[in-house]
């Protein structure tokens, strides 16, 4: 197996942070990057209940703000949009951010989403294995047939940039073979490091099968560090992920990333020797600023 240096991102502060904190993207990107984290990374939702920002405008702005610090889609739903409308947004962030882009790639969302963007929701597998097949030439500005529009037509897209990293998300059968087949990375969210080690034993397998090397390993986490009244506790933010995703607290209690920076550490090695070795965590509680900070501890130690 692959070994590499650890490395934590963190999830942009959502449209509620940002209004109780008084704080925007780009100040939060610029201070995720000044205090050494590796990363910034922002959703892709249309229509979830809650206030969101697109998730291309978003992170153009964490780019512009930023000259080192990855920009991250955590993940995009290229299958939501015309393909090509999907390439030239993931072009263009990656020709504004200089080549910074990880491409988390997914087709989750609930079938409100989909509706909304008028793409049936029985097609999303379909639409975003193709979407994984074509856009590597899209984006560098090959020749390329579009296979959803009204005619057959070619197009050629530019300015051709360097493809980006492509981390397929979800921890589902069809998102493992699509890793395997398709991805350069895995990028599973919120499952515990035994999962972790399983599936990338099986990806591993699989992509050995399409003579493609082994994938990385992204996690996607939450948490919140140090203690405090104001700070939710693991099990506050287990039975949120619970609730959220069908699971049973049983299984949801060990996943957050909590306590102290020493605790935290232990978490993420643990992961880290079960595959992962990059780290998206998007912050439950309290001061983000604060909680980044404490994130960028968690990296020197890991160091």
């Amino acid at each position: 197996m692959q070994t590499f240096p650890v490395e934590i991102g963190v999830i942009l502060p959502s449209v509620a942070t940002q209004r109780t904190q008084k704080l925007d993207i780009a100040t939060a990107a610029r201070h995720a990057e000044e205090i050494g984290l590796d990363g910034v990374w922002h959703g892709d939702h249309l229509s979830i209940g809650v206030p969101v920002l697109d998730c291309a405008i978003a992170l153009a702005v964490a780019a512009a703000a930023t000259e080192r610090i990855q920009i991250g889609t955590s993940v995009y739903v290229p299958a939501l949009r015309p393909l090509a409308w999907a390439a030239k947004q993931i072009a263009s962030l990656q020709h504004v951010s200089g080549g910074r882009l990880q491409l988390g790639v997914g087709s989750g969302g609930g079938p409100a989403q989909w509706a909304a963007a008028g793409i049936p929701y029985g097609q999303r597998g379909t639409r975003t294995d193709t979407a994984l097949r074509v856009l590597p030439e899209l984006l560098a500005g090959k020749r390329a047939a579009l296979p959803d529009t009204a005619e057959p037509i070619d197009i050629e897209l530019a300015p051709p940039v360097p493809v980006p990293p492509v981390l397929v998300g979800n921890d589902s059968a069809p998102a493992r073979r699509r890793v395997a087949e398709l991805g350069d990375g895995w990028f599973p969210s919120l499952i515990p490091p035994a999962r972790v080690a399983a599936g990338l034993s099986e990806i591993t397998e699989l992509a050995a099968q399409h003579q493609r090397p082994a994938p990385t390993v992204t996690i996607g986490a939450t948490g919140v560090l140090g203690t405090g009244a104001d700070l939710p506790t693991r099990a506050e933010i287990a039975a949120g992920i619970s609730q959220n995703y069908g699971k049973s607290i049983e299984e949801t209690l060990p996943i957050p990333i909590t306590g102290s920076i020493e605790q935290a550490a232990e978490r993420i090695a643990v992961y880290r020797a079960a595959g992962a070795h990059h780290f998206v965590i998007g912050i439950a509680g309290g001061d983000w600023r604060g909680q980044c900070e404490l994130l960028a501890q968690v990296r020197s130690t890991l160091r």
